[in-house]
């Protein structure tokens, strides 16, 4: 198994705050590697710096040997990566079905001019996002919902939606920042659950997240931040027994 995607001294520094400090780590071909740490041990930095969201102060990140630092944030998609946010993003107005077949827009072939023109292609284009849209959106139970309006959906729905869009694609690396926060134990249980299975199809994960349990049954492989420093780092069994994993929490949850 190859490395898929290398993090190397990535620090980010705001002013004289020092965000996050020399974090490197590699996330292999099919493997789910989850970053935890207390509130401000910047992870969200970590993540936005990986994803060409904010540049790093020093470091780089390679996805598949490529140089991904310095990138726009749009340019991921073409190379395989996608990401979701802690704050969804989300077409509220537009149906569900329409915002998935949103996500598929990397893989088109249209352009301004034949969609004005209604050339074949523009048809050819419609019916693969239509199908690949159809598709994940009954993978995931939701296809009695295709015509709802997104805006209108539960908060559990809306992040199943926002899932759907990052998959549609099929990407190789899929980034998701907190994706079972504010999601009941029966909606993480699904989520976890798609999340396995893409995992078992070659798909790669990074993921942050503070549920505790959900980590320990999904990663691979656990980065461990505090104040910006990575302090360990290892497999669940490994991350549960470190002194300085449980130092840091200070009694949240860590098993």
């Amino acid at each position: 198994m190859g490395d898929l995607l290398q993090v190397n001294g990535l620090t980010k520094k705001f002013g004289g705050v020092t965000a996050v400090n020399d974090v490197s780590f590699q996330i292999g071909e099919g493997e789910i590697v989850a970053v935890i740490g207390p509130n401000g041990a910047g992870k969200t930095t970590l993540f936005n710096m990986i994803s060409s969201y904010v540049q790093p102060t020093e470091g780089e990140v390679l996805f598949k040997g490529k140089k991904l630092t310095g990138r726009k944030i749009f340019d991921l998609a073409h190379l395989g990566i996608s990401r979701t946010f802690q704050n969804l993003q989300i077409f509220s107005n537009m149906t569900v079905l329409e915002n998935v077949m949103m996500g598929t827009s990397v893989n088109l072939k249209t352009n301004v001019f034949s969609a004005g023109f209604r050339l074949p292609s523009v048809k050819r284009d419609e019916e693969y996002a239509y199908k690949a849209a159809y598709d994940v959106l009954t993978m995931m139970g939701m296809n009695d919902l295709l015509h709802e309006q997104a805006g209108q959906l539960s908060y559990g729905l809306q992040k199943k939606l926002e899932f759907a869009r990052a998959i549609v694609y099929k990407p190789e690396l899929i980034m998701l920042d907190e994706p079972m926060a504010g999601l009941n134990d029966a909606e993480t249980n699904t989520m976890a659950g798609y999340i396995s299975d893409l995992k078992e199809k070659g798909h790669s994960f990074l993921f942050v997240e503070h549920k505790m349990a959900t980590i320990m049954q999904l990663a691979d492989r656990i980065v461990v931040l505090d104040f910006g420093t990575k302090i360990a780092e290892g497999t669940p069994d490994e991350i549960q027994k470190n002194e300085k994993v449980i130092s840091a929490y200070l009694g949240e949850e860590v098993i």
